[in-house]
């Protein structure tokens, strides 16, 4: 049989393959990984669906590889259940089947069949569909290629459901009035084709191949600049006695294990101004034309790698204590770093922080972390005179930079937000900090 790439979650078809975690030869057991994947963000393993002896790898690490696409070959010794019930079916049921399927039957499976895929789309080298000598026969009869069919059984086995389902989804489409069509690709506005240049020609250059996260980087970038307005709003806000009490309290937090930085007081003073302010813990469902206020605060903490730019998410930040927090960020960063941070930890976030305090920037302007609807940037803090109370001190200022998406928020708000989070940081409640 054929180990196939299963379905990766809700809007993810492809990855690219990291590493092959076995050999031709190999014993296996079911659940046990064989290859590591890189999609979107994350890498993932995925486990095999059987057990038996590895005879074929059809992926090598680098190859982009989408869902239903062979991985490799196993000798199980004894067929899967799935085909000894393919076997039993007789062939002439099979199209009588298909006949009394009904209108709203056909619809229904259109919506939840397993997917149609078309001769173009299939990745190549394409590997016999595994299915039972029977339905083979089957759909020779019928004039069914089943290589457009993703199987649904162990290993991406096509069983006779599938087969049902996919005839039941042509008559649904071909039954489909021409006025709820989709409309053809050629009405959307084409995409201009970027023109090559050679720029050899000016001196000696170097090409290197953008990795998969730098191009989901860009395609993200890319998406959220061009369809959200930004606008940017600039502050500065006075650490100095946010500093002094991460010092006092420290030693405390490194009994513990953990490490103390101003991150987790941060979003502390983050989470109060957002409660304040709860369109800015929003996403605009455009589609509705409504705007979601999320009652939840998950706090996505940008992370900067050798690979590029990761953002996990700190969840229900508002329910943690600065001990939990200083935990999580310290955890989430490291796993960023090594590259182990799941496809969940990556999602579902309400708000971001972009802080590059660490490395020395000043004021810059964050894009927004589509779909939410702003993001905070934090820069290097300095020491600089400040007049309080009629006498120049030095205090420890840090700019802030507040990205928002100006279908949403306006400018009054965006300012109000900031001169809260300002006073929030300033005057930093000491009790949460004490252990």
């Amino acid at each position: 049989m054929d180990l196939k790439l299963p379905k990766l979650g809700e809007g993810v078809d492809s990855g690219v393959v990291v590493n092959v975690l076995v050999r031709e030869g190999d014993r296996i057991a079911a659940d046990q990984p064989v290859i590591e994947l890189e999609n979107e963000k994350a890498i993932a393993s995925i486990p095999s669906t059987a057990a038996g002896v590895v005879t074929r790898i059809y992926v090598k690490p680098g190859d982009k590889i989408s869902v239903g696409q062979p991985i490799l070959a196993l000798e199980t010794g004894a067929a899967p259940a799935g085909a000894a019930a393919a076997a039993r079916v007789e062939p002439e049921r099979a199209p009588a089947t298909a006949a009394v399927a009904s209108s709203a039957g056909a619809e229904a499976s259109a919506a939840a069949g397993p997917e149609v895929v078309t001769e173009a789309e299939w990745p190549e080298p394409v590997a016999a569909p595994v299915a039972s000598p029977s339905l083979r026969r089957i759909a020779r009869e019928l004039g069914i290629d089943l290589r457009r069919i993703r199987g649904s059984g162990r290993g991406g086995r096509i069983e006779v459901g599938d087969v049902r389902a996919y005839i039941q989804r042509l008559q649904a489409l071909a039954a489909r009035p021409a006025a709820t069509a989709a409309p053809s690709p050629a009405a959307a506005p084409a995409r201009p084709v970027p023109e090559p240049v050679d720029f050899s020609k000016w001196g000696p250059i170097t090409r290197q191949p953008l990795s998969p996260l730098r191009q989901v980087i860009a395609r993200r970038m890319s998406e959220s600049w061009t369809h959200i307005p930004h606008v940017t709003q600039f502050g500065d806000a006075d650490f100095t006695r946010l500093n002094e009490l991460r010092q006092l309290h420290g030693p405390a937090y490194e009994q513990r294990g953990v490490k103390l930085t101003l991150t987790p007081l941060i979003l502390k003073a983050l989470v109060a101004t957002l409660q304040r302010h709860p369109q800015f813990n929003a996403s605009l469902d455009e589609a509705a034309n409504e705007l979601v206020l999320k009652r939840y605060f998950h706090i996505g903490i940008a992370v900067d790698t050798e690979q590029g730019l990761i953002v996990p998410v700190v969840r229900d930040a508002d329910k943690k204590s600065v001990l939990e927090l200083a935990r999580e960020v310290e955890q989430l960063a490291r796993k960023a770093r090594e590259r182990k941070v799941s496809a969940d930890e990556l999602k579902g976030g309400t708000f971001t922080i972009s802080n590059q305090g660490a490395i020395g920037g000043a004021h810059f302007t964050p894009i927004i972390n589509r779909p939410e609807v702003a993001i905070l940037g934090l820069g290097r803090g300095a020491l600089r005179p400040v007049v309080r109370e009629g006498r120049i001190e030095a205090r420890l200022m840090v700019p802030l930079a507040l990205s928002y998406d100006h279908r949403v928020i306006d400018g009054g708000m965006a300012a109000r937000f900031i001169v809260d989070l300002i006073a929030a940081l300033e005057n930093f409640d000491e009790a949460p900090l004490q252990l």
